[in-house]
């Protein structure tokens, strides 16, 4: 069996290169660094590093290869010839290796080969419509409705962190990827044609709207939250960050805003998601990870579009009538560290307009306004127990006595 992973970053080799190692396939890693791709075809091999508290362990990942990205004639070939492929290049990347997959694509075609699913490892909403679009501009008609029929665009949830690989993770060896330990890969059931890839990690689960869902506000903005506070608090990594008590309140208690949402709207019992949520703070404590607040925190943007980690997370909590309001507070601090990013004003008239900007909200809508006065207390440089304060009492204002 021959796999084709387009991209062997982190997660390509850290992550899903490895899951299909492990199944018994023949990987060939697709990537446009050429140091990267001799390293791997004079090696034959890579060292997998999990990392935790109680050390580390090391598994040799064998049978794979690389080809060189920009030798579009091997790419192809590598794309026509596999019967498993996946993809970790990047959102924007898409554009440019659609061309190499749809003429792979085609020649399968011509060649009669099997159906093919690829496994879309991307950070973007709708990963499966966004590719499928671009590939399907160098198809012809009839291509198209084969390619319906045949090519399975796989959404996946890529849970497994893997933070950017220093020297020091390195030791030496420049084809170590260090990672943590959760290797479980959820993916889109009803997208897969023909067989289900035997692979072990592969979840596949429908409808697979819940687990994007599940994974962008549940985990994402948790995430993301954590890292705003910590760099509020002048702390470099998430581990730092979430080690602050109060910081972890706010983190656990943000997440659990969004899965009283998940819940509701999906009818998953509540249970599962606080267990995950359990989970995910506690991998944010692996200092082993040295997962770093800047990382996390990056491309603000698009962590403050309409249906991203945070605006999306609260605007779901307002859908099944649940205040989002320490999520507010996370979209908050977002929208201080974009204003210090971009060296604007922290005052309330360039904040409203970089928050509409960017989120797209109503300025009357109540969560605009409630992420303005969160805005506000971090732009007056309010400590963390004020903070702490002024959300509990926002929440009770909106939520009113409980019998």
């Amino acid at each position: 069996m021959r796999a084709v992973m387009y991209g062997a970053g982190n997660i390509g080799r850290g992550f899903v290169g490895a899951l299909m190692s492990r199944a018994g396939y023949r990987v060939a890693f697709v990537d446009v660094d050429r140091e990267l791709v001799a390293r791997l075809n004079a090696a034959g091999e890579y060292t997998l590093r999990v990392i935790g508290a109680e050390g580390h362990q090391d598994t040799t990942i064998t049978n794979v290869h690389a080809v060189d990205g920009t030798r579009e004639e091997e790419v192809v070939q590598a794309v026509a010839e596999c019967d498993l492929m996946a993809t970790a290049v990047g959102a924007r990347i898409l554009p440019r290796i659609a061309p190499l997959l749809a003429r792979g694509i085609q020649r399968r075609f011509a060649a009669g080969r099997p159906p093919l699913n690829i496994i879309i490892c991307e950070n973007l909403m709708d990963a499966n419509r966004v590719l499928e679009s671009l590939i399907k501009d160098y198809l012809t008609p009839e291509e198209q409705a084969r390619f319906d029929r045949e090519v399975g665009l796989v959404e996946a949830s890529i849970g497994r962190m893997v933070p950017v690989q220093t020297d020091q993770m390195r030791e030496g060896d420049p084809l170590r990827v260090c990672v943590e330990a959760y290797a479980f890969l959820p993916v889109d059931k009803d997208a897969i044609r023909g067989d289900i890839p035997p692979m072990e990690g592969l979840v596949p689960y429908s409808p697979f709207d819940y687990y994007l869902r599940r994974k962008l506000y549940l985990h994402n903005m948790g995430h993301a939250g954590c890292a705003y506070l910590g760099m509020y608090l002048g702390k470099a990594f998430i581990y730092e960050s979430v080690g602050i008590p109060g910081v972890e309140l706010l983190t656990r208690t943000a997440m659990a805003e969004s899965i009283a949402a998940l819940s509701r709207k999906y009818e998953v019992p509540a249970k599962e998601l606080m267990d995950h949520r359990d989970d995910l703070v506690y991998r944010f404590h692996n200092k082993a990870l040295g997962d770093s607040c800047a990382r996390v925190g990056a491309d603000i943007p698009r962590k403050m579009a309409s249906e991203d980690r945070l605006i999306g997370a609260a605007r779901l909590c307002q859908s099944q009538g649940i205040p989002p309001v320490y999520i507010a507070l996370n979209a908050g601090a977002a929208l201080y560290h974009y204003l210090c990013d971009e060296k604007s004003a922290q005052d309330e008239d360039s904040a409203r307009q970089a928050l509409l900007s960017l989120s797209g909200l109503n300025p009357e809508d109540e969560l605009a306004l409630l992420i303005l006065r969160f805005h506000r207390l971090f732009a007056q440089g309010a400590p963390l127990d004020e903070l702490i304060r002024f959300a509990r009492e926002e929440k009770h204002r909106l939520v009113g006595p409980v019998v």
